[in-house]
């Protein structure tokens, strides 16, 4: 019986993966560089992810939730720990007291859930600002973590992508904490923040988007590395005339004939119909536009320059992250993670 092999793809470029998370890494300073791998590694498949990181040599990694933390567990190596970001509910502490993976105790809830099963090493998640996971930063934290066994003290940056001050505020509330409160180590930074500097690294850093080729911030441009290209396969090829149109509620109508690819993607696969008139693929060096409305499963785009692309061939799809982003309206962070299960992921 032959396995199945979808009409569409990412390939998936490990070196560059790789070369991010060194750039990062070394951007961190004395920092411990980590990697979130949630959202299924961002929408490139979290195991394969982890183990490329962790053949860079990294040492951490982030996950959301702990069915996140199962798929990946199995793969931890002696040295490597994995840490669980939105921390644990009552239905989770089987198995969060059995693994290897500690909860990030994001509220007093989950504080007294965790001490009252006699829980181990755990992280803890303080608010500076962002409100959204984590203890308030304003009350007595140290009173509330006494006697946790806690390795990391984190807190999340909220727009350390900008220049606003803001940044500063919420450092100046982390570094209070540190402080305030004796833990093996403390982390604040993300991919931006990795790139605001030394006084944001602290002992951990968290990059997310910069590893999968997102431009956190304009010091990472030139040294940050696509790693993902979609590819789909041409189910046909079709004379459009002038005069008809294409695609769902006539969005577009031909002024002139056109040699059109109908290409196996839609937004089932995360090519949402944001693309729809903005988007493109790509032969040989050339941008194809998309013609007319985004569907679920089929794509149309303008071949007329083509004339030996056909049937069955693959072409790739533009989906450059901040070319995409500004064509699309969607910003980079949605443009990986919604990248759906059809595509088989090749890894280069």
């Amino acid at each position: 019986m032959h396995a199945y092999t979808a009409p569409l793809r990412l390939r998936l470029n490990g070196d560059a993966l790789m070369s991010n998370w060194r750039w990062l890494a070394a951007m961190s300073g004395g920092a411990a560089c980590g990697a979130a791998i949630k959202a299924n590694g961002y929408g490139l498949g979290a195991a394969e992810v982890m183990r490329r990181l962790m053949q860079a040599g990294c040492r951490d990694f982030f996950v959301s939730n702990w069915g996140e933390a199962a798929a990946v567990e199995p793969l931890l190596e002696d040295g490597v720990s994995l840490s669980v970001l939105h921390g644990v509910r009552d239905e989770d502490m089987a198995q969060a007291l059995g693994s290897r993976a500690r909860p990030v105790l994001c509220t007093p809830g989950q504080i007294a859930r965790w001490r009252a099963a006699g829980g181990g090493a755990c992280d803890v998640m303080i608010d500076t600002g962002m409100n959204r996971l984590g203890l308030d930063w304003r009350g007595d934290v140290a009173a509330a973590v006494e006697g946790l066994e806690i390795v990391t003290l984190l807190s999340h940056l909220a727009s350390a992508d900008e220049e606003v001050g803001f940044n500063a505020t919420q450092l100046e509330r982390f570094t209070v904490l540190r402080s305030q409160i004796s833990v093996q180590r403390y982390s604040l930074a993300n991919s931006a923040g990795i790139c605001l500097g030394g006084d944001y690294h602290f002992d951990l850093t968290r990059p997310g988007l910069a590893l999968y080729g997102g431009i956190p911030r304009d010091a990472a441009a030139g040294h940050i590395r696509p790693v993902v290209q979609p590819q789909a396969q041409i189910v046909q090829r079709r004379l459009l005339l002038a005069g008809d149109s294409i695609g769902y509620n006539t969005s577009f109508t031909a002024q002139r004939d056109h040699e059109v690819a109908i290409l196996n993607l839609g937004y089932a696969d995360g090519y949402l119909r944001g693309f729809s008139g903005r988007g493109a693929a790509i032969v040989n060096g050339a941008k194809l536009p998309v013609l007319g409305r985004v569907s679920m499963d089929l794509l149309a785009v303008d071949v007329s320059a083509q004339p030996d692309v056909a049937e069955g061939d693959w072409i790739d799809i533009a989906y450059d992250l901040g070319e995409a982003s500004a064509a699309s309206g969607l910003s980079p962070y949605e443009l990986l993670t919604g990248l759906g299960a059809r595509y088989d992921r090749v890894w280069d």
